[in-house]
């Protein structure tokens, strides 16, 4: 057989494939309560993910082969903080009828607690420890788009991949290291029947009290070397480092220092607060505390009056735009892993989230080939004039056009 015979075979295949389970993932996209909500992009996306990998009709979650989890538990980062909230964990658990579970980075379950009822049901899916709950082991879950994404995430009943966990839902966030590094996600899962409004929130406020005590237990940082450049990485992630070394800033202090890396003008103080709180109630004296701290950190750094930075600084944000200013699509994609600063929602990081997002794309879609379209394809499920454009600019022949057909299936909507 040829290799363009081959091609068009497994083409041919792959858009079969496709062709069958695309009725499923629209017919998924109803929940038992006949809501009529429609899926996601991101549950729609992690489907399409999962499919290669895992069974659908499986009745559980594997388990880790090293059967070291007491062990992984007991050197866990997570083990400390997590044993001082310990009551309040089981409080909770008890209290609402869910069970709560803390995994490691790789969606391995560490450690779980609630009523025996909901275990007993839980232990059924293998919800315990040493349950695998990453994507390709148990497809798409809150605990793997929590991992992937790195943001809070529900999944409710049938956006499940498995259906023998149709009966659930899962509230999740993930649990960052000081330096940004995902360490595991905090979940409480409980029946679909018995989900309530106030969930993601209480894993929210849990998980900043996890990352309060990490940031507490840190040995003093090193201190940088004097003239160490400054290196902030806001997309996808929020990290701030000078040499090497992590800098101990709160988000807030990061949406400022985001904000002036790309505004080198600088900021008059009533713009800055406006860009950071909107129209919130902040006063005056916890704005300049931000500041102080921010300049503190910095050794100095910011100016007085009008606020700009002093100190020479590295952005990725600021490489994006320097990128695509130069016509330079590939670079501004290969810097360009994510959402400027996800978590945030001061207005300011907010309008620059969008511009940002805005100007790759157009700087995408006015491309001529179609690795730009499939790389940032990637990020934007939901694109379906991306996934469109790189169908058209794919040969017949591609065997990269089941990607384009898959990922147009997902953005497409009844």
């Amino acid at each position: 057989m040829s290799q363009r015979s081959d091609l068009r075979q497994r083409r041919a295949t792959l858009e079969g494939e496709w062709s069958r389970w695309i009725p499923q993932l629209r017919a998924a996209r109803r929940s038992p309560a006949g809501s009529g909500v429609a899926l996601r992009p991101e549950v729609t996306e992690s489907w399409l993910r999962s499919l290669s990998s895992v069974d659908p009709h499986r009745d559980s979650a594997p388990a880790a082969e090293d059967g070291s989890v007491a062990r992984r538990w007991a050197d866990s980062p997570l083990r400390r903080p997590v044993d001082d909230l310990a009551g309040e964990l089981h409080s909770i658990a008890d209290d609402a009828g869910f069970v709560t579970a803390v995994t490691d980075e790789s969606g391995t379950i560490l450690w779980t607690c609630g009523g025996r009822t909901m275990r007993t049901r839980a232990e059924r899916v293998n919800f315990a420890p040493g349950g695998r709950w990453d994507e390709p082991d148990m497809g798409t879950n809150a605990l793997s788009l929590a991992l992937r994404t790195g943001r809070p995430s529900t999944v409710f009943s049938a956006e499940h991949l498995v259906s023998a966990l149709h009966g659930w839902v899962c509230y999740c966030a993930p649990v960052h290291a000081p330096d940004g590094r995902i360490l595991g996600v905090l979940d409480l899962s409980t029946t679909w029947d018995r989900s309530h409004p106030l969930a993601m929130s209480t894993v929210r406020s849990l998980v900043t009290a996890i990352e309060s005590r990490l940031a507490a237990e840190l040995p003093a940082p090193r201190p940088p070397a004097p003239g160490a450049p400054l290196r902030l990485t806001c997309l996808g992630v929020e990290r701030a480092e000078r040499g090497g070394v992590p800098l101990p800033l709160r988000p807030r202090q990061l949406e400022i220092l985001t904000l002036l890396a790309l505004e080198p003008d600088g900021f008059t103080a009533e713009r800055l607060r406006e860009a950071v709180y909107g129209d919130r109630p902040v006063t005056a004296s916890t704005f300049k505390a931000e500041i102080s701290h921010l300049r503190r950190a910095l050794a100095g750094g910011v100016t007085t009056r009008r606020y700009a930075l002093t100190t020479p600084v590295t952005c990725d944000a600021v490489e994006v735009l320097a990128a695509l200013r130069r016509g330079d699509t590939s670079t501004a994609l290969r810097h360009y892993r994510g959402p400027l600063l996800p978590r945030s929602e001061a207005p300011g990081i907010v309008e620059w989230r969008a511009q940002l997002e805005v100007a790759v794309r157009e700087a995408v879609l006015a491309g001529a080939g179609p690795e730009h379209a499939l790389r940032y394809g990637e990020r934007a499920p939901y694109d379906a004039e991306v996934h469109e454009h790189a169908l058209r600019l794919l040969a017949p022949d591609d065997p990269r056009r089941p990607i384009a057909l898959g990922r147009l299936s997902t953005a497409l909507r009844d």
